[in-house]
């Protein structure tokens, strides 16, 4: 879609489809990204389809995680193990750490705030937005999915839900994160060690550090494979319903439910 040529022109849109996926403005709660970024840097921004500034948060959030052993001196926490916690700790690039995380939680917080503004002046506005696109590569159009079929696919495997909502570079993100994650800590081999009945070796296979960041990943894919084909279902009626009214409404008369047009 060209914004600046006709029929697209206009200050601010609802959503763009392109070949890899559907970005679309739609109220969100501040505090609710802010929670996600708390729990994950990176992941508010995401949710927010500000996916260079997300990226960027969760790639440093790895790193800097790494080089101070930040995951490995929780799990020693949570067992009592304080000295331990302490003696794993670098405290070199602690100070690296702190500024980005908070970072991260206020920007989403006030960028969450600007978007709701932004949705509502966009949606007064109402502009035409292109709701297909094909091209060499990938076919993109709006439709009605299912956000229960999402959540299963997304338990499944991570990013499967967002290929079914065809977000082809989040879906890609997700997935090769989730490759590393499950790789590093070994986790796979441990649940089969589990399952067999032998714990302690289960215990000893895995890798806490990298372990940690699974549950963040997981359920960040699903909650965001359920949020977004429900904003999903709705960016569709209302571009069918504008669609109709611009179409097929008399100028000057307002169709109600039950009216007839002579």
């Amino acid at each position: 879609m060209n914004n600046f040529s006709d029929p697209f022109r206009a200050r601010r849109y609802l959503a763009f489809v392109s070949m890899f996926g559907t970005a679309q403005i739609h109220k969100r709660n501040p505090y609710t990204i802010a929670f996600w970024s708390t729990a994950f840097p990176g992941f508010g921004h995401l949710l927010l389809n500000k996916y260079i500034r997300g990226y960027l948060l969760v790639l440093w959030e790895i790193f800097i995680n790494q080089k101070i052993h930040l995951n490995l001196a929780i799990v020693h926490t949570l067992n009592g193990q304080f000295q331990a916690a302490r003696d794993v700790l670098d405290p070199r690039f602690m100070s690296l750490y702190i500024p980005v995380y908070l970072f991260a939680i206020w920007d989403s917080y006030r960028t969450a705030v600007d978007m709701n503004k932004v949705y509502v002046l966009a949606r007064r506005e109402n502009a035409k937005f292109s709701e297909f696109n094909i091209g060499a590569f990938e076919v993109n159009y709006l439709d009605k999915r299912k956000p229960w079929i999402a959540v299963v696919w997304s338990m499944g495997i991570p990013s499967v839900g967002q290929l079914y909502l065809h977000r082809i570079i989040l879906a890609t993100f997700i997935l090769l994160s989730t490759i590393v994650l499950v790789y590093e800590s070994h986790v796979i081999l441990a649940m089969h060690q589990f399952i067999i009945g032998d714990i302690h070796s289960s215990a000893r296979t895995v890798d806490a550090q990298w372990l940690l960041y699974i549950p963040s990943f997981y359920l960040f894919t699903v909650y965001d494979a359920y949020v977004s084909t429900v904003e999903n279902n709705k960016l569709f009626d209302h571009a069918l319903r504008s669609h109709l009214v611009r179409n097929y409404q008399p100028p000057g008369v307002t169709l109600t439910i039950g009216s007839k047009v002579d």
